[in-house]
């Protein structure tokens, strides 16, 4: 791997560990203020908001700055977020603005993969991206139920700073606070990204970016392998965007376990998605990317399962295979859709479109979420309706690619073929 792409993961990792911990932060902030369980539901879907609303616009402009510059931009606004937040807004609408920064970095953190390294490499650097993320998901997780716990909230509590402490009196703000110094620490590494030599295209007006992400979207999903691992990853990722807030659910439910408590069972399934992924990144092939389908549909049995359990001995290695089954799929599917999404229409571009489609699922199941919630429906109910959605959906796609080997076996061959040709 080049120099270059350790500074990008060094970025990713202080950036996404923030964004862990400000999620436990910010739904303990929810909890003290007694806000409706629909309303803690919504934290996922708000973060996924943006995503969808500007998505025509942020491959475009990814693709028109440095990518370094654009994740430095959007990290920015991540910490503007987090201060926002600290400064007594409301956190759905802080959150909403941090999600408005990760909606930015993300077309730039993958679409820069494809302008430093090589087809070849793809794989294994989706594999140590996604590891590192997850890694820095589980301890960002651990790391907001620690400061929201009562021992470390306590001392940073006692701290006196200047112009800061009078507006810091509860746990989770106190956290936030420490939160916005991981923002400033991955700006710093964004500063250090390196420029590639691949060129700059030009923005253009908002009618002609609509109509290109469009046709954009439409190319992907016209594509026979590219609708696939499009469709898996939408899936994969609107389930586990949603996951969090279900896990801490379910764990006050059957185990009455606090949020800090709850966050170290989030990090568990975390800790598995993380196996699951360098194992993914060590044997998975990016030509045979679409065997992996049926563990989508295990993935959706496993969720059903969960309502089984009520012993955290039992609980923890059960959500760990959770997360191995699902960290397994997303690799391979995700590099052949970055193969497939460059090659038809720019980095940049695919990225935007696999980010709107996919935060698009995170919206459409966090909404099911929040309805099942106002609804005063159990967690127990909610987990079984999202597993019987993941099965049949990863069932649907399986019976699609099979019908596009039977219908098209010439063109899948060629571009399978391609597929193996860039992994070598």
């Amino acid at each position: 791997m080049k120099k270059g792409f350790y500074t990008i993961m060094s970025a990713q990792f202080a950036s996404s560990l923030a964004d862990a911990a400000l999620f436990i932060a910010a739904y303990d902030m929810l909890k003290i203020a007694n806000a409706p369980s629909a309303v803690c539901a919504a934290l996922v879907p708000m973060l996924a908001l943006f995503y969808v609303i500007l998505a025509p616009f942020l491959g475009a402009f990814a693709d028109a700055w440095p990518k370094g510059r654009v994740m430095f931009m959007a990290n920015a606004i991540k910490l503007a977020g987090c201060l926002l937040m600290l400064a007594g807004v409301h956190p759905l609408l802080a959150y909403a603005l941090v999600g408005l920064g990760a909606a930015a970095y993300s077309p730039a953190k993958y679409g820069i993969l494809t302008e430093l390294l090589p087809n070849s490499q793809l794989v294994k650097a989706n594999g140590w991206i996604e590891g590192l993320t997850v890694l820095s998901i589980i301890l960002g997780t651990v790391l907001g139920g620690i400061l929201v716990g009562p021992v470390i909230s306590k001392h940073l509590l006692s701290f006196d700073v200047p112009r800061l402490a009078a507006g810091v009196i509860t746990a989770p703000e106190a956290a936030v606070a420490c939160i916005a110094v991981l923002y400033v620490l991955a700006a710093l590494f964004n500063l250090r990204i390196p420029r590639t030599e691949a060129p700059l295209l030009p923005m253009q007006g908002p009618v002609v970016l609509t109509r290109d992400f469009m046709e954009c979207n439409a190319r992907l999903w016209a594509d026979k392998l590219g609708q696939i691992s499009l469709a898996t990853t939408t899936l994969f990722w609107g389930v586990s965007g949603n996951m969090r807030t279900i896990v801490m659910v379910w764990a006050a439910a059957a185990l009455g376990y606090s949020t800090s408590q709850a966050s170290n069972l989030v990090g568990v399934v975390a800790i598995g998605t993380t196996a699951g992924v360098l194992v993914a990144s060590v044997r998975a092939r990016l030509d045979k990317a679409t065997g992996v389908i049926p563990l989508g549909i295990a993935m959706g049995v496993l969720m059903i399962g969960l309502n089984l359990l009520s012993n955290v001995w039992l609980a923890a290695p059960f959500l760990m295979l959770l997360g191995a089954v699902g960290g397994y799929l997303v690799v391979p599917m995700n590099a052949l859709l970055q193969h497939r999404g460059a090659a038809l229409m720019g980095a940049g571009r695919s990225i935007a479109v696999q980010n709107f489609n996919e935060q698009a699922c995170i919206l459409g199941l966090g909404a099911i979420n929040s309805l099942l919630a106002m609804l005063h429906l159990s967690v127990f109910i909610t987990i079984t309706i999202l597993g019987v959605i993941v099965a049949l959906a990863m069932a649907s796609i399986q019976r699609q690619h099979a019908r596009n080997c039977a219908r098209h076996p010439a063109e899948i061959a060629r571009l399978l073929a391609i597929a193996r040709s860039d992994n070598r």
